[in-house]
C-alpha cells in the first residue's frame, strides 16, 4: 500500500536562514582585518549553556532540590534555613537555563521543585498523613524562601524576555535600514 505524505514540502529558502552559502556568510560576517585568525591570537569561544524545555526545567529543579534535601538531611539533620538558602541559586539556574520559548514556565516550576525537595527534610510522624502534615507546615513556615526563589526566577525570566525583545527589534531595525539604503 502506498503511503502519502501528510505534509507538503515548502519551496524556497527556509525562514530565518539566509540564502547566502555558508562560506560567503562566514567571510561576510567578519571584518576584513579579522578574515584569517592567526596562531598568536586564538578566537575566544563562549560555551553554550544548557537549554531546557519547560518540563526539563521542572525536572532539573525538582531533582536538584531533592538532592539538596537529601544532602541537608544527611549532613545538617534537616536544616530548613540551609535548604531555603540553597533553593535560591537553583531558581536562578533554572530560569537562566530554560530555553527562550519556555521562559514563562520557570516561575511556575520552581515552587514545585521546592515542595519536592522538602519531602526528605520534613518531620513526619505517623506515616503518610504525618509526612503530608509536616510538608504543609514546612511550606507555610518557609514561605519566605519559596516567594524569594519564585521572584528570582520570575525576574530573571522577564529580564531575559525583554532582552530578546530588544534584540529582535534591533534586528528588524537593521534589516529596515539595509532595505532602504542603496546597495
Amino acid at each position: 500500500m502506498e503511503q502519502h505524505r501528510t505534509r507538503h514540502q515548502q519551496h524556497g529558502p527556509r525562514r530565518g536562514r539566509p540564502s547566502v552559502p555558508p562560506a560567503r556568510r562566514a567571510s561576510a560576517a567578519r571584518p576584513p582585518s579579522a578574515a584569517a585568525p592567526t596562531a598568536a591570537a586564538p578566537v575566544p569561544r563562549q560555551l553554550p549553556g544548557p537549554r531546557l524545555t519547560g518540563l526539563g526545567g521542572g525536572l532539573f529543579c525538582g531533582a536538584v532540590m531533592l538532592l539538596v534535601g537529601l544532602a541537608d538531611l544527611l549532613l545538617l539533620d534537616g536544616s530548613l534555613a540551609v535548604y531555603g538558602v540553597l533553593f535560591l541559586p537553583v531558581c536562578a539556574l533554572t530560569a537562566v537555563w530554560v530555553r527562550q520559548a519556555d521562559l514563562l514556565t520557570a516561575p511556575v516550576v520552581v515552587p514545585i521543585g521546592f515542595a519536592v525537595g522538602l519531602l526528605p527534610v520534613v518531620d513526619g510522624d505517623g506515616g503518610f498523613l504525618g509526612r503530608l502534615l509536616g510538608l504543609v507546615t514546612a511550606l507555610a513556615t518557609q514561605a519566605l524562601w519559596l516567594y524569594a526563589g519564585t521572584l528570582i526566577a520570575g525576574v530573571t525570566a522577564l529580564v531575559r524576555r525583554a532582552a530578546l525583545g530588544r534584540r529582535a527589534a534591533l534586528v528588524r531595525r537593521r534589516a529596515a535600514v539595509r532595505g532602504r539604503a542603496p546597495v
